[in-house]
């Protein structure tokens, strides 16, 4: 190998050869900082792209030095990182894994829904036709008062005041209150 001016000369022959003696100590170097061997391999590769480009546009008094100066700062960067996500991710994890077992219906609560949406259906066919198409279009179209307005011919109040109406009469029929 040549001096370390010549490593800036001849970046890629010895730039190489230089990243490929000191492998193995960069990823134990690594590892010892982020705690994890892929996680040090992945910083020890990206510390060596960016080493690559620093040393082609000039020569380095210290190589070494300096390649162990990137992974040590990516190394430190990567860990920070994983704490901030453990940090953000972890707490919530239970809660996400939790919902998911609870995310399946009961018998009993399927049960209870097919009732529910059939009682809904009963109750949107006693309605008016104009206040089951405005009800309709509002919950379930998503249209704007304007909109249902618009279409049925009406004001934008009594749309209001129908859509209210019909709701109140399918609350009142799907739930019985006392």
């Amino acid at each position: 190998m040549g001096s370390q001016e010549e490593i800036g000369k001849l970046p890629h022959d010895s730039a190489l050869a230089l990243y490929l003696a000191h492998r193995r100590a960069l990823v134990n170097y690594a590892n010892g900082i982020v705690g994890d061997p892929g996680h040090a391999e992945e910083v020890v590769q990206e510390a060596w792209l960016r080493f690559g480009t620093v040393v082609s546009g000039r020569p380095l008094k210290e190589p070494v030095g300096y390649l162990y100066r990137v992974v040590r700062n990516l190394a430190i960067d990567d860990y920070r990182r994983r704490l901030r996500e453990e940090r953000v991710v972890q707490p919530d994890a239970d809660k996400v894994v939790n919902a998911l077992s609870d995310e399946a219906p009961s018998p009993e609560a399927v049960a209870a829904a097919k009732d529910e949406l059939r009682l809904l259906r009963d109750a949107m066919a006693e309605l008016p036709e104009r206040t089951r198409i405005a009800l309709e279009m509002r919950r379930f179209g998503g249209c704007k008062l304007k909109e249902i307005a618009a279409y049925l011919g009406i004001s934008v109040t009594v749309t209001h005041e129908i859509i209210a109406e019909g709701l109140a009469h399918c609350r009142r029929r799907v739930r019985p209150g006392p």
